[in-house]
């Protein structure tokens, strides 16, 4: 778990600093990789939570 919310800050700063980046250079790549990252993270975060639910869902059954 530890390991999980380490690279969800770590996300959140690489989506951020893309932003910054794009604000301040105004270069359309980084805005891209700031949404390329964004899409990976949110899909990466529902299968997490995806399998978490079905664990729930399962092990009662076993």
């Amino acid at each position: 778990m530890l390991l999980l919310r380490l690279l969800a800050v770590l996300a959140g700063i690489g989506i951020a600093g893309s932003v910054f980046a794009y604000f301040f250079t105004r270069d359309s790549r980084y805005l891209a990789l700031a949404w390329r990252l964004f899409r990976y993270t949110l899909i990466i975060a529902l299968v997490f939570f995806a399998l978490l639910i079905v664990e729930r869902v399962l092990v009662p059954f076993v």
